[in-house]
């Protein structure tokens, strides 16, 4: 009886740890990748603690007794060792490694792969306006983890691709494209407060929506938008409609995800990440 015993003891207690280890967040959301999420646990407390990555604040939630940090980890960060700060404790956690494919598309307005001065000139300004959205955090938490699609369709382009135009090498895609009609509903995958709206050179018309936390969607290439700065949404309403506006080669839906100004996969609120 003693032999089998200290066996049995040995396996119920490696099947609590794992347990107690691989909560529900957890399991659904920590894909640790550069584009991806790394899940931390803070551990218990009273309050909810204060975490920061890379110098800025990061969605902390409570799953039954325990604070975890969910955390964006941007696409430039490399694999190996990174580290979450927390109420003056350093976190370790280890960041995998991740290939993203290529994808090469040609477009006939060629001010869209090198704008003119001009061009230059209001993109800057653009891209200031959108890293200030990028960069808000609300206290609210989010009302929802575990995301809506905007739109039903199939997905036309995956997050993370290295993308060439015409040829040239330019950011990777930042979002997920899904292959809808022009005019197909877009709606919001979570609660949320609309903090920016836009017509811009490549996003087209776009809309931020800050879900709490410095968890933020940004729809772009919509053909209308039927929100306003400011306005408080739920889950399941329309911001817009699809479209082409911007650098868009046909009517899609392209979507972000931010989290800590990380933009990462929105794949892995649908349950779509692919390793």
């Amino acid at each position: 009886m003693p032999r089998l015993f200290a066996p049995l003891l040995a396996l119920s207690l490696l099947l609590l740890a794992c347990g107690a280890q691989a909560s529900y967040i957890t399991r659904t959301l920590n894909k640790p990748v550069p584009g991806g999420v790394a899940v931390v646990d803070l551990g218990p407390a009273s309050t909810a603690p204060n975490a920061r990555f890379d110098g800025k604040p990061v969605l902390v939630v409570k799953e039954q007794d325990n604070w975890l940090a969910i955390v964006g980890i941007p696409l430039t960060q490399k694999p190996g060792t990174a580290v979450l700060s927390q109420g003056g404790r350093s976190l370790p956690f280890t960041v995998g490694s991740k290939k993203y494919p290529e994808q090469r598309i040609t477009l006939k307005n060629t001010r869209q792969v090198n704008p003119n001065p001009a061009d230059l000139k209001r993109i800057e300004g653009e891209l200031a306006e959108q890293i200030k959205a990028y960069r808000s955090f609300s206290p609210a938490l989010p009302s929802n983890l575990i995301l809506d699609k905007p739109v039903n369709g199939p997905l036309s382009s995956k997050f993370g691709v290295r993308r060439f135009f015409n040829g040239e090498e330019r950011n990777p895609h930042a979002g997920l494209d899904f292959a809808v009609p022009a005019g197909t509903p877009i709606k919001t995958p979570a609660n949320g407060k609309v903090i920016l709206v836009g017509d811009y050179f490549f996003n087209g018309r776009t809309v931020f929506v800050d879900h709490g936390q410095g968890f933020i969607s940004m729809f772009c290439h919509m053909s209308k938008i039927d929100v306003a700065v400011g306005q408080a949404l739920r889950r399941g309403e329309v911001v817009g409609r699809v479209g082409s506006t911007g650098r868009a080669t046909g009517p899609h839906m392209h979507w972000n995800v931010s989290l800590n100004d990380a933009r990462v996969d929105p794949a892995i609120f649908i349950g779509a990440f692919q390793p």
